[in-house]
């Protein structure tokens, strides 16, 4: 569900039309609706009311402050990676009470500022991690709060790019030796043992992986328990999907329904991390064709926003559907989407059928509110795009586009060269 919709033959974002916004700001750009985000969170939220539970949106997901913002009025928390998602997070209004610390490579320098803003938990991913985090509380005289982050080796059946549960990922702790590596967070004196995390991937279509980690999860707390390691928090992680093309991933409430099946016996407050399925579908990327050309094997549709603004289709292959922000009667052609980038992998759609774009038209390219501009980059020296955020009848831009003079902010030639 999303408030992307066609009025008198143009797309609208909410009440306003997105040609408007393309006059105003120039292209390409990133446009988010409120209406879809709030509707979103809340939608998720209500699907597991009845029990404890704090929903920690993935900040790496999409970091502009505007969006933290509005999650963190709805009562929302953050799960973040790095020093600077912990700053966006807390410039945003995040109550640092309810942030969560994941991640594997986790600096001396990020374990500090996280300990002095107060946060929830930090999910821990390996040993020596553990006795870092606890080298550093001590020194700043404090016992930091942590869950072992338990890889469990289920198979989500994602892309094995976003597979983060198996044996072969980086990420977590073996299953088989958690038991031991509570033993020793238990014994390190600046840590408080309060719970057990995993997360297992990302656009996860079906519910059954979850249940499956859930299932070897509970099984494990109930071994700690008889050791009398307390458990007051089960992060289950984010991960679950949205359709971009033919998918057909849960609701919500069929996710939190299945969930809540295997959890009434549990006495614990459940964190949940979810983040493309609160804004994968409440964002768009707005761009336009600037030339066509033909071959007898191809055909190419080239606009100005390319693989540094969105990544995920030369990255993953991924499927974004193309609209036309102005409707019209067009034939559909088989063809690439291609921006200006000097890379054969850039393309926002490859060797498809969509419509006969022609050069000065304006171009929705829709799913593109999670990993779009948090995965953008300068590649080729090109500013980073603007973002737009729609409440009903207004917009307002979150995010400048970048100039020029940004782009070598901090860089100095040294006097040899001069």
């Amino acid at each position: 569900m999303h408030h992307f919709h066609y009025q008198a033959g143009e797309l609208y974002c909410e009440g306003v039309p997105v040609p408007r916004i393309a006059q105003a700001v120039g292209t390409p750009f990133y446009l988010y609706s409120s209406a879809t985000l709030s509707q979103h969170y809340r939608v998720f939220e209500a699907a597991f009311a009845g029990f404890p539970h704090i929903v920690c949106f993935a900040v790496k997901a999409n970091a502009n402050l505007a969006i933290l913002r509005l999650f963190a009025g709805l009562g929302g928390g953050a799960d973040i990676v790095s020093g600077g998602e912990l700053q966006r997070a807390l410039q945003a209004g995040v109550d640092p009470a309810k942030i969560v610390y994941s991640g594997v490579g986790k600096r001396p320098e990020e374990i500090r500022a996280a300990l002095k803003a107060g946060i929830l938990l930090f999910n821990m991913e390996s040993s020596q991690e553990l006795e870092a985090i606890n080298r550093l509380a001590g020194k700043m005289h404090r016992k930091a709060r942590v869950s072992l982050r338990i890889n469990p080796d289920i198979d989500p059946q994602t892309h094995p790019y976003i597979s983060t549960g198996l044996k072969k990922n980086k990420f977590g702790i073996d299953i088989e030796r958690a038991l031991e590596d509570y033993r020793r967070a238990m014994a390190l004196p600046h840590l408080e043992v309060v719970g057990v995390a995993c997360h297992i991937g990302s656009q996860i279509t079906e519910v059954s992986p979850f249940v499956e980690a859930l299932t070897r999860l509970k099984e494990l707390i109930a071994r700690l328990q008889d050791r009398s390691i307390p458990i007051r928090y089960l992060d289950l992680g984010g991960g679950l999907g949205i359709r971009y093309d033919q998918e057909e991933p849960p609701h919500p409430s069929e996710y939190g329904g299945k969930i809540l099946e295997k959890l009434r016996d549990l006495d614990c407050t459940l964190i949940l991390e979810p983040g493309r399925v609160l804004v994968g579908n409440a964002g768009i990327l707005v761009t336009r064709v600037l030339y066509t050309k033909a071959s007898e094997a191809k055909r190419f549709i080239i606009v100005d926003a390319g693989m540094n603004d969105l990544a995920r289709p030369s990255l993953y292959g991924s499927y974004h559907a193309l609209r036309p922000v102005t409707e019209g009667r067009r034939p559909q052609v088989k063809a690439s989407l291609v921006g200006p980038i000097c890379e054969s992998g850039d393309f926002l759609a490859k060797d498809r059928k969509m419509p006969d774009f022609q050069p000065g038209e304006l171009v929705a390219v829709m799913s593109a509110g999670a990993y779009g501009f948090s995965m953008s980059s300068n590649y080729n020296a090109r500013p980073r795009v603007p973002e737009i955020l729609v409440h009903e009848r207004n917009f307002y831009v979150i995010r400048k586009r970048e100039t020029y003079r940004q782009l070598i902010w901090g860089e100095r030639i040294p006097e040899f060269l001069k």
